[in-house]
């Protein structure tokens, strides 16, 4: 009998799964196939990462520095509006490395981790949860106390337990070619309906191009598109769904969800690396496997830290479907030196935020 069981070795699930051996839970974890492939997330990260990942694998991961981002209402032939700051802003980094690294972390802090095992079903019983996974073995069922899902954006715990879908699914296009660029400026184009498109330096790994729109048959249409506007011949294309909404639980009576699989990602722009290993430290540390009861501590704690900022991320997603005058308008007035950190949209109303807007009208 193990104290957790957790479906998915993505940063959500590996650092749970850390968090818990430290505590010394007896944790087992699942990885469909191997450890951070494919590829399904962009590797553009707020500089806060590094406060989750060994020191000495900074230089393993890090691409390229970021120090703003210019924001176009049209293509690539449109000017773009810069907002920046003196200091850097994000990273471009390997995500696939950091998928690696942080599960070479839970199995150094205790986790039993498994790649290429697949999860086909999840039961929860009064005492356990039986969970039936297909691996290089075969079919084997194993059990635990608590289920921990943080499987992804179309979770297999999320639905094996009954717990509620996200309040809705984008679909995610990458693609990746691989001429180096050491630019420090992101594009952004809010051209694309009802969210954007985006062009990332990624140094001497190349360029990252995606979009991310509602699902149609139209969406590999649209993504070529972009490309052919950058004239750009992209390889290693990937897609997924990006949840975007936390539904009003999280938890079951054996179960919780994490990352992608509990949509704890930010509404305007669709990322959730930061938000999911925030919360996987709220799970680590409130959650006893042998009190159920538990579990609504960490739906308490994860919302408190997280809810504002997903409130006002969905605030700030409402600005990309503004008439286009109006955005130009916008952009025209805010661009320049920002003071709001990435991950956290309440930063728009921070004291630094308003210095930097108040210097820039005096200028």
């Amino acid at each position: 009998m193990y104290d957790f069981i957790v479906v998915g070795a993505g940063p959500a699930g590996s650092r749970f799964a850390r968090g818990a051996a430290e505590r010394d839970r007896d944790v087992l974890v699942f990885e469909q196939g191997e450890i951070g492939r494919p590829l399904a997330c962009s590797g553009h990260v707020s500089t806060d990462i590094w406060d989750y990942v060994p020191d000495s694998a900074h230089d393993e991961l890090f691409q390229n520095e970021i120090y703003g981002a210019r924001f176009h209402v049209g293509g690539p032939e449109t000017d773009g509006e810069a907002f920046y700051k003196h200091e850097s802003v994000s990273n471009a980094i390997d995500r696939v490395g950091l998928d690696k690294t942080l599960a070479r972390t839970a199995v150094e802090a205790g986790a039993d981790v498994r790649d290429h095992h697949t999860v086909t079903a999840v039961r929860e019983r009064h005492d356990h949860v039986a969970v039936v996974v297909k691996g290089p073995s075969g079919t084997e069922t194993h059990k635990a106390r608590m289920v921990v899902g943080c499987d992804g954006p179309r979770s297999r715990v999320r639905s094996e337990c009954d717990l509620p879908q996200p309040g809705e699914f984008l679909h995610g296009v990458l693609g990746f070619d691989s001429t180096p660029d050491h630019q420090d400026f992101v594009d952004v184009h809010l051209s694309v309906p009802k969210f954007f498109a985006w062009r990332i330096p990624r140094g001497d790994a190349g360029v990252e191009y995606g979009l991310a729109v509602a699902p149609s048959a139209s969406v590999p249409d649209r993504f070529s598109a972009f490309c052919d506007a950058y004239g750009v011949d992209v390889s290693h294309r990937c897609s997924g769904a990006i949840p975007i909404g936390p539904p009003r639980r999280v938890t079951g009576r054996r179960s919780l969800l994490i990352g992608d699989a509990a949509a704890q990602t930010k509404p305007f722009t669709g990322g959730g690396i930061l938000y999911g290993m925030r919360a996987a430290d709220h799970a680590a540390r409130e959650i006893d496997p042998e009190q159920p009861g538990t579990l609504g501590d960490y739906e308490r704690a994860w919302r408190d830290d997280l809810s504002n900022e997903i409130r006002l991320g969905h605030w700030v997603r409402r600005a990309y479907s503004l008439p286009t005058p109006i955005q130009s308008l916008g952009l025209q007035a805010l661009s320049g030196e920002i003071g709001v950190h990435m991950d956290r949209p309440s930063t728009l109303f921070s004291r630094e935020q308003m210095r930097t807007l108040l210097s820039q009208s005096n200028r």
